[in-house]
Formats: C-alpha cells, structure tokens, sequence
C-alpha cells in the first residue's frame, strides 16, 4: 500500500491514517507514505537536493517533477512484480493518475482516489480566491516565514498548536510536522506546486480514468 500526499506533501500528517490501515490489515502488508519532493525540512546535517537520477529533469518541484518523484521512488524501492495499491489525498489522486498513465507496467490492483482534485482547482470559490495570492503574492510570505525561522522549535510548536486550536482531530503528529512549515525552503516549494496546481489541474484526465476503470 502506497500513500501519496496533498499540498502540503508531508507525510506526518498521514501518520495517525497509515497507522490505523496498518493495523486494519492486520500487520500482513507494508503501508508507505511518499512525501512531495522539497517539502519536508531535511534531518540535522542534509542539505535539501535534487535527486540525481532525475536533476535533468525541468521543474523537479512542479507538478511534472512530483510524479517522476514518485515513479522514481517506486522503481527504486519496489520490486517489478509486486502489486500494489494506490491511496492519494487532493491533489495526490492527480499524481496517481499521471503514474498510472506513464508507467502502465506498474502492477496496480486498486487505486483510491480521496476528495481527489483532478479538474478545474481555478474555477472553484476558493481556486478564484487563491489562484491570485498563489500566482504573483506568493513571494511576500517568504520574509515572515525566514524570520520564524530562528525561533526554538518549542516556540514554533506552540505557535502550530495555537493556529490549529480550532481543529477537534488534530493529534500530535500534525504538530511536530507542522514545524516543517517554518522553512522558507519548504514553503516556497509547497506555495510553487499550489500555483502550478492552479494553472495546470484544468481538464479531467477522462482518458486514463476509462482505461483503468476498473482499478480506480
């Protein structure tokens, strides 16, 4: 079972998910969650870089560049003959379909598509809200977020815990990945996808969905 993400693509805020269906299967299959390329704060001592296997390719943190992440991680972590079953979250079920599209030797049984955003993100009340803030302000957050940067992580943890109060399932899980926000690095990669979500999620993929019908 494979779990590819929304935006922001952090796998910690699936943890409690993941858990629940690993356990729900009874421990027999291994249940994994990609996060998106760029948008976790690397451990103490990495510097965030551009795989090799893919640094030729354009735009490694858009929209083209996540769905190669992903096939990339399969190819490099998953045998050939292994069956797999897709889980995505918003605008991980276009991801899905894009891989289930470029990489039809990939050995698929079900893909679950959840509150999936596959069509016309900038024509909804809130992509006509957005679409604007993403495309040309996007660049005005990034000297708060550098400033937060250097708060204590405690401080930044509890600034998580006071901006999400309002949220009845929040667990701890959210919090502490939530800190991963205050990287500028991190921010500018999560805002760039949102904005080529924006312009590019337009016409449903109505031709991949027919020619996997009966796996999605």
């Amino acid at each position: 079972f494979v779990f590819l993400a929304g935006n922001p693509g952090l796998a910690g805020y699936y943890r409690t998910f993941i858990q629940a269906l690993y356990c729900g299967l009874n421990q027999q299959y291994p249940v994994w969650v990609v996060s998106h390329a760029g948008h976790c704060k690397p451990p103490s001592g990495m510097e965030m870089i551009e795989d090799t296997d893919i640094k030729e390719l354009e735009d490694v943190f858009g929209l083209n560049g996540q769905v190669e992440h992903k096939l990339n991680f399969l190819k490099k972590n998953v045998s050939k003959d292994i069956k797999l079953v897709l889980i995505a979250h918003s605008i991980g079920c276009y991801i899905t379909l894009e891989m289930m599209k470029r990489a039809s030797e990939l050995q698929v049984l079900r893909s679950v598509l959840l509150f999936p955003t596959i069509e016309r993100m900038a024509q909804s009340p809130q992509g006509k809200l957005m679409t604007p803030l993403l495309c040309k302000l996007r660049y005005v957050l990034y000297m708060p977020v550098y400033l937060l940067s250097f708060l204590p992580e405690g401080v930044k943890a509890s600034l998580v815990r006071f901006a999400l109060r309002g949220m009845k399932t929040c667990d701890e899980s959210s919090i502490t990945t939530s800190v991963n926000l205050f990287s500028v690095d991190c921010i500018a990669n999560i805002l760039y996808m949102a904005s080529q979500e924006m312009m590019k999620v337009v016409e449903r993929d109505s031709t991949t969905i027919k020619q996997n019908l009966k796996k999605v």
